[in-house]
């Protein structure tokens, strides 16, 4: 069910045509910064995977891939969720060394999202994977990765501010990150939601690192779905920022550290996926031969929206709507792409 909320005297920033040229300049600056902070090569990557690897993202569990037969092949084909174990296995092939990690553009298709001011079936991040040592498997290590993140962030807003004066009105990225964990939020406000807990903590810290996603908490429910068999749940959060447009918590990134053979055996038996066992990519990690890394999803559009002080991702990327949100948006003069 779409439920698009339009808030009441907004008017964007930007005009149609700046908008287009500040999304350009948004994604030219980030994609570098990131790069140069985490050391990051770019390289090209598949909008659709073959089924039988396992290497499509889960996402939740529950979310059904686009599938399509490629005749001439011999093989089935399933759209990209995500990358997440895609960018392992290209670490794997391309020879990367401890130290050194990739980025890509994504562009995916999720047929089952619900459709809002912030979701669309279309998905566009970038998608980056790094290899790191046994001894950077460390809650140290994925904080000092947050940090520099959050860094580049700042630097991007700095310089689309210095382009476009008029998004100074906007509030700063500012200040250090919050870094929590899921059962500190439980424990704080038991009666809540999930995502009310959200609300209410990035609503204080306007930039949350949320960390502890996947596994049950002491109430027996996880904070939100994890698939098993890329972030380690002990060493994975997500990246929240304080939208002032839409007056709600917002998340721009999905990350962690990877699981090792360990974690993966833990998870997939805790998550009733041991028949996946058997796939290339989960083989390959139980016998230890992919590398070790930390990598996450940074959301393209997500972030143009939040920079660019959007009430909807329609303004920031093209895709399909259903009617009551184009009249919304009609009404209030919002214009979708």
């Amino acid at each position: 069910m779409a439920t698009t909320i339009i808030p009441q005297g907004y008017a964007p920033s930007l005009n149609l045509y700046d908008t287009q040229k500040a999304i350009g300049l948004l994604k030219r600056l980030f994609e570098d910064t990131l790069a140069g902070a985490l050391n990051l090569r770019r390289v090209s990557a598949p909008l659709f995977v073959e089924a039988s690897t396992g290497l499509n993202d889960d996402l939740n569990g529950v979310e059904r891939a686009v599938s399509f037969d490629v005749p001439f092949a011999s093989k089935d084909a399933q759209v990209v969720h995500s990358l997440a174990k895609w960018k392992r296995m290209a670490l794997y092939r391309y020879h990367f060394s401890v130290g050194e990690g990739l980025y890509t553009d994504m562009n995916a298709i999720r047929r089952d999202e619900e459709l809002d001011n912030l979701h669309s079936a279309y998905v566009d991040q970038w998608d980056w994977e790094k290899v790191i040592a046994p001894r950077d498997r460390t809650e140290d290590y994925l904080l000092r990765t947050v940090e520099a993140i959050a860094q580049a962030l700042r630097e991007t807003q700095t310089t689309l501010r210095s382009a476009f004066p008029v998004l100074n009105r906007l509030p700063q990225v500012d200040g250090q990150v919050a870094f929590v964990t899921a059962q500190e939020l439980e424990d704080r406000w038991p009666d809540l939601s999930s995502k009310e807990r959200e609300r209410a903590y990035v609503r204080e810290h306007p930039l949350t690192f949320l960390m502890g996603i996947g596994g049950a908490l002491k109430s027996g429910q996880p904070h939100d779905g994890r698939a098993p068999d890329y972030d380690d749940w002990s060493l994975n959060g997500d990246l929240l920022v304080w939208n002032s447009v839409l007056e709600d918590a917002m998340e721009l990134s999905s990350m962690g550290i990877r699981v090792d053979p360990a974690a993966l055996d833990r998870q997939l038996t805790l998550s009733g996926h041991d028949e996946r066992r058997g796939l290339l990519f989960h083989k390959l990690l139980l016998e230890g031969k992919l590398p070790l890394t930390i990598g996450g999803g940074i959301g393209q559009s997500r972030l143009c929206t939040y920079l660019l002080g959007k009430a909807h991702i329609g303004e920031v990327q093209a895709g399909i709507w259903d009617e009551k949100t184009l009249s919304i948006c009609e009404e209030a003069g919002v214009i979708l792409l």
